[in-house]
């Protein structure tokens, strides 16, 4: 979702060259062993009622996993992957903990980090539904003090081409950030950061994924519905979505059980416990919470539309390019080599949740690190493999919309 400085920079003039690069060529990073099954076996039934894959199948995901897991440093990954007609894959590998070496269970609860932009958006689909506002409305008439807000739409926002700098890249907040990861901030604390540097396009013309248009997607919606951010979300999004286990944390709070988180967003650059990091600068960018269970009923909610009208699902999927090849970016939503969803990236963890439609196939991942590896996101590691494996036509990649 973020990086310091130096390490945005790395990132970002490796992105497309990291697309095609060999896991060999990786470095292994410290990251403790533990059995590819651990803590598995009494929990497949639970989220493979109907079977699992086939045991080569299932064998060559085993092996494929740990061989990334190892190789990317990450402590403890969990996957999940459900075929229609073929049967499901559910693991959790590696360790929770690496002081305690508790393993990974496929029950954890993790920090989604980007996947809340759809939950966000989804909110905000819901009042243009409702008939409260329109998709081109400018951002002036909700949020004042907006740089270009005249001309910049709530479309534009929604679908990162709005030219507002990314509050996330200004040094100062960086620097702040990371000297204070238990401090709370403001919505308009974090906009003010971006807000001094000017836009870096006319909007419409370019897409950049920036936190700024989620944070006032955020505003715009306690606006017109006269309740906090959090609740609406819970009332129009999470009830009727029968997601239980998801939340939009309004303090501290963190869901037992749940992996500890490591990053490398520190001062140092060095591996720190990021777990209980104060997620509100993200807030409706990036600061939610949720499980694999969760995660995969989302997937299916998300791709077909079920709480937006018809026309407004349209339009949410009219992806325009990203100008990174096979992935494209809608409302909130990315389509990457026809997988259709989001990935999450905070100081600690990562996710990814997409749907294939016309396969019918959902991948779920959850991981408790951050730290890249030679530009690339582990999260994208894992779930390239794991689609290169199972869905060989249809290969994740959304790497470029991770932060």
């Amino acid at each position: 979702m973020r990086r310091t400085p130096s390490r945005r920079v790395l990132a970002a003039a490796l992105l497309v060259a990291s697309v095609q690069a060999p896991m060999a060529a990786m470095p292994a990073t410290a990251a403790p062993a533990a059995s590819a099954t651990a803590g598995v076996a009494r929990h497949d039934r639970d989220h493979c009622p109907h079977g699992g894959l086939d045991a080569a199948l299932t064998a060559r995901l085993d092996r494929t996993i740990e061989d990334v897991r190892e190789q990317a440093g990450i402590p403890g990954a969990v996957v999940g992957l459900w075929m229609h007609g073929k049967g499901c894959y559910v693991r959790a590998t590696g360790v929770a903990d690496t002081v305690t070496r508790e393993p990974m269970s496929v029950d954890s609860s993790v920090r989604i980090g980007s996947e809340t932009k759809t939950f966000t958006v989804t909110a905000l689909l819901e009042l243009v539904d409702d008939g409260l506002i329109g998709l081109d409305d400018p951002i002036s008439r909700y949020v004042k003090g907006v740089p270009d807000g005249h001309r910049i739409t709530l479309r534009h926002l929604a679908e990162m081409r709005s030219g507002l700098f990314p509050y996330t890249s200004d040094p100062e907040f960086d620097h702040t950030l990371l000297s204070e990861p238990w401090r709370h901030f403001s919505p308009r604390e974090v906009l003010a950061y971006g807000f001094r540097h000017p836009n870096t396009f006319a909007p419409g013309e370019e897409f950049q994924y920036s936190n700024s248009n989620l944070v006032l997607l955020g505003l715009v919606i306690e606006k017109v519905s006269g309740q906090r951010l959090a609740d609406f979300i819970h009332e129009r999004v999470l009830h009727p979505a029968g997601l239980h286990h998801t939340l939009f944390p309004r303090g501290d709070e963190f869901p037992e059980p749940h992996p500890r988180g490591y990053t490398d967003q520190s001062p140092s650059g060095e591996i720190v416990d990021a777990t209980d990091w104060n997620p509100s600068w993200a807030w409706a960018a990036g600061a939610m919470i949720s499980n694999l269970h969760d995660l995969r009923r989302w997937a299916g909610i998300l791709a077909t539309g079920r709480l937006l009208s018809p026309e407004t699902q349209a339009q949410r999927l009219r992806t325009l390019p990203t100008g990174h090849p096979g992935t494209s970016y809608g409302l909130g939503i990315f389509e990457t080599n026809g997988g259709i969803g989001h990935n999450g990236s905070i100081p600690g963890y990562e996710t990814v949740t997409v749907q294939l439609p016309e396969r019918k196939a959902t991948l779920v991942i959850m991981i408790n690190t951050d730290a890249v590896v030679q530009g690339q996101e582990p999260s994208t590691l894992l779930a390239r493999a794991v689609t290169a494996v199972a869905t060989p036509d249809n290969v994740y990649d959304g790497s470029v919309v991770a932060r």
